[in-house]
């Protein structure tokens, strides 16, 4: 997984081929479809409604999800740090939302006292 988030515009509309997931689905029951996909969007409708953090531990760990996983609908800055780890590769974010913040909210930690499913595999014995 790439550490990297690659930020989309806030008007950009959804590229042809994407595959838009309402966050209410359960992203296992639809395996098949997802890996026919190379961008994998997932919805965030309230910056509060956290679902779409666990549809994408999901993919990343239970199916092994390689392609491009991004964030939209209610995404601030602040959320930058969490949507990495759950493994988010890109996010658009809301249109109120600085860049500039954003990126810098990236910085803001750099140690986790849990990991998660991918960091446990990347590490000996685990």
């Amino acid at each position: 997984m790439n550490d990297d988030i690659h930020f989309i515009a806030a008007d950009a509309s959804v590229p042809e081929g994407a595959l838009l997931l309402d966050n209410t689905i359960d992203v296992q029951s639809r395996a098949d479809e997802v890996h026919a996909h190379a961008i994998v969007i997932l919805q965030f409708p309230k910056w509060t409604d956290g679902r779409a953090y666990s549809q994408a531990v999901l993919l990343r760990a239970r199916l092994r999800y390689a392609g491009d996983i991004r964030a939209t609908g209610q995404v601030l800055a602040d959320m930058l740090p969490l949507l990495r780890r759950c493994g988010f590769s890109s996010v658009q974010l809301r249109a109120d939302q600085k860049l500039e913040t954003a990126q810098r909210a990236l910085g803001y930690f750099d140690t986790h006292y849990q990991t998660t499913s991918p960091e446990r595999q990347s590490k000996p014995g685990a």
